[in-house]
């Protein structure tokens, strides 16, 4: 089917003007036709200060209903929108600024003085929108969000085919935006919307308005719990958006377990997007407490790129029939294997690859069809254009094997039987922690822009809810009299905090090889001995 997220949504709100489409848990709801409206008038904003047709405009805000209006007001008029990470740091923000070249900033009052750093190092003029998340006041030059609700709205025109992107975490690298086109997320989406929520698949734009507006199919309730600035977040969201559901948001900024429990349990929550066992476990653990043993309106969890456990899925499916899907994704090409369980009975969770998923050996062949192989994964389906302004590594990462284009994720892996697969790790050396990729480099830099530290090497460690945290080694004149609390704040006060390497070890020397390479199996084995000590 080609569609366009903009144009269902507006027949959807013609259709079902007073269905609730996003409602904020204790301050309001907006309806389709107020949220159609509310996109018009900010693409009306939009335009006035400037911003139009081909522009970017990023976002940096926590899960809130202005993050999904301006997403769908900019895609409506051909304005990129451009998901930010909120726990980005001044230096990391103004780098992704000028990277993507933004045009316009929309972020959350709260995080005004990160932005008044970053703004200042970016050095050029850009539009800044304030969401008065807080009471605080505006930064110089910036326009109240809120402005759009007084504006006329743009009359509406089917839109054009337009972009968004999303960063990369750095699996393969420093962060890189993906750019990928509006149409082919919806064509590459259209299978993982209506066939999980139990919807034939539809043939037509006009057959998607009819299944999102027919009475007689059950209306999705979608929570993410994840940062929308996610893929797994931002689609269970705006698919929902598609079927004619409601998403709901919570009102605060920082994930609180309980209020995230009650609202699904109180709002008849049917979909929830979570980041593993980093917020599954809290959010079980907050059940308990309050002495919840079902919950009866839950159809499906999501996870995608960290650790989801088979003993947390357990519990989950102990709350009633949940079927719970842990996706292996990428920002380049989306899911490319599903652990699906039904019931406890499932486990342990098996992975299967998707449709347009292949392995490919060291010769770059084919074995995904041969049991007991073993090769790299690869997507061959919908995909980003590439990546904004780097030809270069576009080039390498975006292969084209035998006529057709591939994106190779790096998962190392052993082919089984009808399409399953064992995980056998990762080809590059990213850090994944509670879902945010950390690229070792950018965090050993920092760290030996700290005085007293001479070399540094960082690296991933197992983590029991995490998955995995940062762990460093770092090099030092004198250990003793080295605080790792200021050693790990200096890293902080540079990068975003879930960068901060959580184990440290403080030695004189790496004990490097002549060609500069460190034993990490030594050098892990020695934390874990220092650790063991203290």
């Amino acid at each position: 089917m080609d569609a366009h997220y903009a144009d269902l949504w507006h027949r959807i709100a013609l259709e079902t003007p007073d269905r609730p489409a996003v409602v904020t848990v204790g301050e309001g709801t907006m309806t389709y036709a107020e949220f159609d409206d509310a996109s018009a008038r900010f693409a009306a904003l939009a335009h006035e200060s400037g911003v139009g047709r081909g522009d970017k405009v990023s976002i940096l805000l926590h899960n809130r209903p202005e993050w999904l209006v301006t997403f769908a007001g900019s895609i409506r008029v051909g304005i990129v929108p451009v998901s930010l990470n909120f726990r980005y740091r001044a230096h990391e923000i103004a780098s992704l600024l000028d990277d993507s070249d933004s045009a316009a900033l929309v972020y959350s009052a709260s995080l005004a003085p990160v932005v008044a750093d970053a703004v200042a190092l970016l050095g050029r003029p850009i539009v800044l929108l304030q969401v008065q998340d807080v009471d605080a006041a505006l930064l110089p030059g910036a326009r109240d969000f809120q402005e759009y609700a007084v504006r006329a709205p743009v009359p509406y025109e089917n839109p054009v085919d337009g972009d968004f992107f999303m960063y990369t975490g750095g699996t393969t690298g420093a962060p890189k935006a993906a750019v990928w086109s509006v149409r082919q997320m919806l064509a590459m989406q259209v299978y993982n919307a209506y066939v999980t929520a139990g919807l034939p698949l539809p043939t037509s734009p006009d057959d998607a308005v009819r299944l999102a507006t027919d009475p007689g199919n059950r209306r999705m309730v979608a929570l993410a719990l994840s940062p929308y600035m996610h893929g797994t977040a931002l689609t269970t969201v705006i698919n929902a958006l598609l079927l004619g559901g409601t998403v709901v948001v919570l009102p605060t900024a920082k994930f609180d377990p309980a209020r995230a429990i009650r609202t699904i349990l109180d709002e008849g929550v049917t979909r929830v997007a979570v980041a593993g066992d980093a917020i599954a476990i809290p959010l079980l653990d907050a059940a308990a407490e309050a002495g919840i043993t079902a919950l009866p309106a839950l159809e499906s969890v999501l996870s995608s790129g960290m650790r989801f456990s088979d003993a947390t899925k357990a519990r989950l499916h102990a709350l009633g029939p949940v079927v719970v899907t842990d996706i292996l994704a990428s920002t380049e090409g989306g899911a490319v294997a599903l652990g699906i369980t039904r019931s406890a009975a499932d486990l342990p969770a098996r992975f299967r690859l998707t449709p347009g998923t292949v392995v490919l050996d060291d010769a770059l062949e084919e074995v995904q069809s041969i049991p007991g192989s073993t090769g790299k994964i690869a997507f061959t389906g919908g995909m980003p254009k590439g990546y904004y302004k780097d030809a270069g590594k576009t080039a390498a990462n975006f292969v084209e094997i035998r006529g057709r284009r591939h994106i190779i994720a790096g998962d190392l892996v052993r082919v089984e039987e009808d399409s399953y697969i064992e995980l056998l790790g990762r080809g590059a050396t990213v850090v994944n922690s509670g879902g945010e990729k950390v690229f070792p480099a950018e965090v050993e830099e920092s760290l030996l822009r700290h005085p007293e530290v001479h070399d540094a090497v960082v690296f991933g460690v197992p983590d029991e809810r995490w998955g995995e945290v940062v762990a460093a080694a770092i090099a030092v004149t004198d250990p003793a009299s080295v605080s790792k609390a200021d050693i790990i704040a200096h890293v902080g006060e540079e990068l975003a905090g879930y960068k901060k390497p959580k184990r440290l070890l403080v030695v004189t020397g790496l004990e490097r090889s002549g060609s500069g390479k460190v034993d990490l199996a030594k050098l892990k084995a020695r934390l874990i001995e220092a650790e063991a000590t203290q």
